[in-house]
Parts: C-alpha cells; sequence; structure tokens
C-alpha cells in the first residue's frame, strides 16, 4: 500500500487509465467498466505518511507506463517490520536490501468504478465503487475473497483536510503461507480519491492503518 506497504506496493494503491477496449459485462464483480482513471496515468505518485508507521516509511510509487489500461508501477519503502517485509517478499520483482524493499512493474488497473491488481498473490478486484455490502471479489488465492463489510455513504472517514465517503472491502488472509502474521487486510476506497487507506490486523491482535495519498483523481 494496494492496497506496498502496498506492499506495500499492493497495499498502497489506488490507479488506472481510459479505453472502451478495456470494458467488460458489468454484472461480473471480478471485472471493472467505467473510463480510463486520471489516477493511473504516468507520473503520477502514490505515497504515505511521512512517519514510520508500524515499521513503515518512505513509500511511494510511481507509474511509469501505461498500456491498454494497466499501470505499471515502480515503488520502494523503508520497511523494519518483519511480518510485512515476509509479506512482500512474495511477489514477483520485489527486491529486499536489507530494509530497503523496491519493486518493479507492479501492474494496477484503475478505472472511473474501481482499482483491480494484477500482480502477485493477491491478485483481484481490490474494489467496486458501486458494490453493495456483502458482495464479494475473488482473489489470486484459491478459496480466498474479499468482501464488501461497510459503505456507509457519509463523511465520516478522515482523510488530510477532509472528511469523505469509503467503501471499505475485507480480505481474510489468515492461516496463508503467504501471509503468516496477518489475520485480515482491510482496502478502504472513495470513489474520487481512490485507495485512501489500508488497514491491516495482525494474529497477535493489534492493526494498524496506512494512510494512501495519489498525486491525481477520478
Amino acid at each position: 500500500m494496494k492496497n506496498l506497504m502496498f506492499l506495500l506496493m499492493f497495499f498502497y494503491i489506488g490507479i488506472l487509465s481510459v479505453s472502451c477496449d478495456d470494458l467488460v459485462d458489468k454484472d461480473d464483480p471480478n471485472e471493472l467498466t467505467g473510463a480510463q482513471s486520471d489516477m493511473g496515468l504516468v507520473g503520477v505518485n502514490v505515497h504515505s505518511s511521512s512517519s514510520d508507521i508500524a515499521g513503515v516509511s518512505d513509500f511511494s510509487a510511481t507509474i511509469e507506463s501505461l498500456e491498454n489500461g494497466i499501470s505499471s508501477y515502480t515503488a520502494q519503502a523503508t520497511i523494519t517490520n518483519t511480518i510485512l517485509k515476509n509479506m512482500i517478499s512474495n511477489f514477483p520483482g520485489v527486491v529486499i536490501d536489507g530494509n530497503t524493499v523496491s519493486i518493479d512493474n507492479f501492474q494496477i488497473k484503475q478505472t472511473t468504478d474501481g482499482i483491480k491488481c494484477l500482480t502477485g498473490p493477491f491478485a483481484g478486484v481490490l474494489v467496486n465503487y458501486d458494490s453493495s455490502v456483502g458482495d464479494t471479489y475473488n482473489t489470486g488465492t484459491a478459496g480466498k475473497v474479499r468482501k464488501v463489510v461497510s459503505k456507509t455513504g457519509q463523511d465520516d472517514y478522515p482523510y488530510g483536510f477532509y472528511l469523505i465517503k469509503t467503501i471499505q472491502v475485507e480480505s481474510t488472509v489468515g492461516n496463508s503461507n503467504l501471509v503468516s502474521g496477518i489475520s485480515k487486510i482491510t482496502y478502504i476506497a472513495n470513489h474520487r480519491f481512490g485507495m485512501v487507506g489500508v488497514k491491516i490486523d495482525f494474529e497477535d491482535g493489534t492493526s494498524t492503518t496506512f494512510p494512501i495519498y495519489t498525486s491525481a483523481e477520478n
């Protein structure tokens, strides 16, 4: 944060682009319709808080290319949290040098209707803004799904100087060899600002929310 903590490359992302060729059946929750989002254009930057949060700091990701509606990011972060570092190590293209973690060609599709990750074990739709509470999406891990758990329709989530509406999508990942030590990941998104946060619940009962900021809007 997709979102690295996204992974942070994965957690920290809210991005995509416009092409009629990419439109699919809106009834399929595992695909996205909508126009190319400005958040997926080349040069857009995604970052988190400048402060250390749960052993993660200096996260930054930049879109290097956009082809057929798919944005490719390079990202880097300083990660001292062993659990998160081990999780991120499962993503293709990740390089870990001490506490410095980087990744190339991390792929995200983002339209005005939602966000989909195409890289790594957590591939799949992260959020579809039109979803309702109880809707589910498949993931890249067999037997695992993401579920919409909140959509209040109220400006009640603090984001910078704003209170905004959010939709929250929960992914239960406990008992997975890919993410030992983590029980749940919740993606927090807004139709205008894209991915705005990623909450991680650890198996020891603690949790941390990583804020996500993007240099463009839908």
